[in-house]
């Protein structure tokens, strides 16, 4: 008698069929058949989250280290919605995420008679958030349904692709399909430029004096590609979500120190007479709502069409692949260039100054970009939350060495850190991992902490404890005439609670510490949780823009 197969067997062979070795959720009613059938042929590791928002964060994260598959397993309706800011993210960020939920049974599905978990109109809340959502409608449908969502995911532009499977779905019998003996995923082909595009861009960086590079998400497959035009004379910047695909101690390359902040890198854009955007979309949250100032020519480089113009207006625009079109630049523009023969000592002289400048405004904490990074392995992985040590010193100039060694919420939400930690922990395959978060941030997940202790992740977490929200304190001073509301919260005692999770806890006081105690930390085999009292360090000065408005202003005029 043949084994029986059902739907949430084939989801359970189908993804490490196509590469995948971790999963991430948490198990229910709607989605314990297909746990069932992993847990039986036991060849992926499932991480507990408590939390879909935090399982669907690890997942992002995961995919971001790996570059391949994150996978997350909810429940319906509320487990769904709990992993909606998990899946904005990852949208954010142009993560590979496979979302898999239930669904209520078939026959009751948008029809509102009360069913348990059932939320009419699912599938449109999914697809608002999500780069595409499907419904499998019928059992033969799954495998089918099953390819398009990961290949699409896995496509750029890359995202999150959710997928739902009706509980009687899940354990309806079906033959085995055939193709998943030697299933390749039909993943879309990388775009070549078009020809007469690239002719015309290598008629204007060829006669460039001082070009320089942005590059942004869409490019971090391209580092070879990129370093070949920077060996032609090109300095770089990148967006934040492109850091490390030029390692950031390469003498001609800013990181992303890329202007928003440091006024004495928008001044040189002035003297910058072509500027390649590869990958980017020039966010206005980096770029001051568009209103910095870029170089005049501004040539872009994107395999979506529709961003052309975007933001900001475009002197020529190629649609490609990122490695593909700077491939065929550099072939084109080899023995072409001239650049300015002190262009170089120029982009050095201004690469010291700029950072020192801005380290400069970082008051006490000028130090601690330096000292993480003594810490942490050349090869680990640098993880933030969005707090203002990160806002300020994480995002921009904490250097970076590789794309995949860097995670930070790229929608600017608050919470995620921690979650994100522990996924790219357990996709950097044994390497250390520092997450960055403030005490207001962490709050949000800090019950993921036992997810870390259970799944023994290489993660130290860091918490910069200010005692509330601290880059609120800064814009309500700016901006309501120095009123503070709502910004002081009451969290745990962190001692405390890292002994509840079982892991080792540690205190810096001083900002001479930071090494020494991250060190030892990082030495810890599995998590532990680092507080950083800002209150005995010293308050962190107010940053752009608010170091310009309101209170700050008056007092720097005085």
């Amino acid at each position: 008698m043949a084994e029986k197969y059902t739907v949430a067997d084939l989801v359970a062979e189908f993804l490490p069929q196509v590469g995948v070795s971790t999963v991430f959720g948490i198990v229910s009613v709607h989605n314990i058949p297909m746990l069932d059938a992993i847990g039986q042929r036991n060849r992926l590791r499932y991480v507990k989250a408590r939390g879909e928002m935090g399982g669907a964060h690890m997942a992002d994260a995961y995919a971001r280290v790996t570059g391949h598959l994150g996978v997350i397993f909810t429940s319906t309706g509320p487990g769904m919605a709990n992993a909606i800011p998990g899946l904005v993210e990852a949208r954010f960020a142009g993560s590979p995420v496979l979302h898999i939920t239930g669904q209520t049974a078939t026959r009751f599905i948008d029809r509102d008679v009360g069913t348990v978990h059932d939320v009419p109109g699912q599938t449109q809340a999914l697809a608002a958030v999500c780069k595409a959502a499907y419904r499998v409608r019928s059992a033969n449908e799954a495998f089918g349904v099953l390819v398009r969502a990961a290949a699409e995911a896995l496509s750029a532009p890359r995202g999150p692709v959710s997928v739902e499977i009706p509980i009687d779905l899940q354990r309806t019998l079906i033959p085995r399909p055939a193709g998943l003996d030697a299933l390749v995923l039909p993943i879309t082909a990388p775009l070549p430029p078009n020809p007469a595009e690239l002719d015309e861009a290598v008629a204007i960086l060829s006669k460039a004096k001082r070009p320089m590079l942005w590059l942004g998400n869409g490019a971090k497959q391209a580092g070879a590609e990129a370093a070949r035009l920077m060996a032609l004379g090109f300095g770089a910047v990148s967006s934040w979500n492109g850091r490390g695909i030029i390692p950031e101690d390469h003498p001609m390359t800013l990181g992303a120190l890329h202007g928003n902040g440091s006024p004495r890198v928008q001044e040189f854009y002035g003297s910058v007479d072509a500027m390649l955007v590869v990958g980017s979309r020039l966010r206005g949250h980096e770029t001051m709502d568009f209103n910095m100032k870029l170089p005049q020519t501004l040539i872009r480089v994107d395999g979506d069409a529709a961003a052309n113009g975007r933001g900001y207006a475009s002197s020529l625009f190629l649609h490609g692949d990122a490695a593909l079109t700077m491939a065929a630049l550099a072939d084109r523009l080899a023995g072409k260039m001239a650049v300015d023969p002190g262009f170089a000592a120029d982009f050095a002289a201004l690469k010291s100054r700029a950072g020192q400048e801005y380290r400069e405004t970082l008051g006490p904490y000028q130090g601690f970009p330096d000292a993480v990074r003594a810490a942490l392995p050349r090869d680990g992985v640098w993880v933030r939350d969005i707090t203002i040590s990160n806002s300020t010193w994480g995002n921009r100039i904490f250097p970076i060495y590789d794309p995949r060694n860097a995670v930070h919420p790229v929608g600017a939400a608050i919470g995620p850190g921690l979650a994100l930690g522990i996924g790219a922990a357990l996709g950097a395959g044994g390497r250390k991992t520092i997450t960055m978060v403030g005490d207001g941030g962490f709050a949000l997940g800090m019950n993921e902490l036992w997810a870390a202790t259970q799944e023994k992740a290489e993660l130290v977490t860091m918490v910069m404890n200010d005692r509330g929200y601290g880059v609120i304190r800064h814009i309500q001073d700016a901006l309501a005439d120095g009123r503070l509301f709502g910004d002081d919260i009451l969290n745990p005692n962190l001692e405390g609670l890292a002994a509840l999770a079982g892991m080792p806890f540690f205190r810096i006081s001083k900002a001479e510490e930071v090494t020494d105690v991250l060190k030892k930390a990082l030495a810890v085999s599995g998590p532990a949780l680092v507080e950083v009292d800002m209150i005995a360090i010293g308050p962190f000065p107010p940053y752009a823009p608010f170091n310009t408005m309101g209170k700050h202003a008056e007092r720097a005029a005085r």
